[in-house]
């Protein structure tokens, strides 16, 4: 007898791996078995891993600490993209190695600018007396 999926079933189990595949990277960064100097002198956060529907990509959403050189970390992880994939593939168990998509994570810069607006004189004018 056949499995019979629901979307919500299916969306629990992307968020499940995607986490796995989360937790697997930053394993592999925190301990720096990736042989790149700037991921070694960066630490670096994976904030979500989001999986396509079949599993074969994965969004990889990642943060430097404070920020710092950005575009360099996510070069370096770019450049050691086939590396990561071939661990990522050996400690997930997955019928297929994903392919992983390295991209900056914005939520943060979001969320300062929001609060830098809720903040602004304009605001606290529309706040002030009720």
């Amino acid at each position: 007898m056949r499995r019979v999926e629901t979307p919500e079933g299916r969306s629990v189990r992307l968020l499940r791996i995607g986490e796995q595949v989360r937790h697997v990277l930053s394993e592999i960064l925190q301990r720096a078995e990736v042989h790149d100097e700037t991921l070694q002198s960066h630490l670096v956060s994976i904030t979500e891993v989001r999986m396509s529907p079949d599993l074969r990509h994965a969004t990889v959403f990642v943060k430097p600490l404070l920020g710092q050189d950005e575009d360099a970390v996510l070069k370096a992880l770019r450049q050691n993209t086939a590396f990561l994939q071939r661990e990522v593939a050996s400690r997930v168990r997955t019928k297929y190695a994903a392919k992983l998509k390295f991209i900056a994570d914005e939520s943060f810069d979001e969320g300062g600018h929001i609060d830098r607006l809720l903040r602004s004189e304009k605001v606290a004018q529309d706040l002030g007396e009720e």
